[in-house]
């Protein structure tokens, strides 16, 4: 069965804008799980903008299904991610500017650096995802460096560019024939997550802000089981 990853960044996000402690990200991770989240992946930035590093532990503590903890590649990172003990961690870019992931991780380009850092936490039990772009430069350097996973980004699939689909089904090919496992994320909606779910190679989809954002209106449990719904239904077709 195809898997579903929720980001709970922006609950972060909301309690942030105000301080104190409500909304929990805790307590909507174990809601998420609760309608039928398979896991639940949270990104701890260098600016801590939403996710915070209490919150890691608390959410690695208090669920029962794997922990996805995205981050930079950095010494300070890798640090908190060896004390925390992740399922696994999912290396990102990360700009201070951006507001969001803007594209996929230079891998090809920084393969001397990722190699050790990358067998560093492999060594500790966690397996290790690279967010990048479906190009296939990038993909044979992941495999090369020692990646488990990729997650395919799909932001300018989301965005409406023409041939991002079809770049995503071939990417998806390519890296499951180099023995990666594939995961997909980034920007996917109601409106168009079928069409990555029905990609056979694609293990599991991380979704956070449409599923954030949407739960203000219909409320969090509601919003995992459609996405459930589709990619089900998108699966079995």
């Amino acid at each position: 069965m195809l898997r579903l990853g929720v980001n709970i960044d922006h609950v972060a996000t909301i309690r942030n804008a105000r301080g104190g402690l409500h909304p929990d990200p805790l307590r909507a991770a174990l809601m998420a799980i609760e309608a039928g989240a398979d896991g639940i992946t949270a990104h701890l930035r260098e600016d801590r903008r939403h996710i915070r590093d209490a919150d890691m532990a608390a959410i690695k503590a208090g669920i029962s299904k794997p922990l996805n903890f995205e981050m930079a590649a950095t010494e300070e990172m890798q640090r908190i991610a060896l004390a925390t003990k992740p399922n696994a961690c999912c290396l990102v870019p990360e700009k201070r500017t951006e507001v969001t992931t803007e594209g996929g991780l230079d891998v090809a380009g920084q393969d001397n650096s990722l190699r050790p850092f990358i067998r560093t936490l492999k060594d500790a039990g966690i397996r290790v995802s690279l967010f990048v772009d479906p190009d296939p430069r990038q993909l044979r350097a992941s495999a090369s460096v020692g990646a488990d996973i990729v997650e395919l980004h799909t932001g300018a699939y989301a965005e409406g560019h023409p041939g991002e689909l079809e770049r995503l089904i071939e990417g998806a090919f390519h890296a499951d024939e180099m023995g990666l496992e594939v995961h997909a994320g980034h920007g996917l909606t109601y409106a168009n997550v079928s069409a990555v779910a029905a990609i056979p190679q694609v293990v599991e989809l991380n979704i956070g802000h449409f599923i954030i954002g949407e739960a203000v209106f219909t409320g969090l449990d509601a919003v995992v089981r459609e996405f459930r719904r589709l990619m089900n239904a998108a699966r079995g077709a």
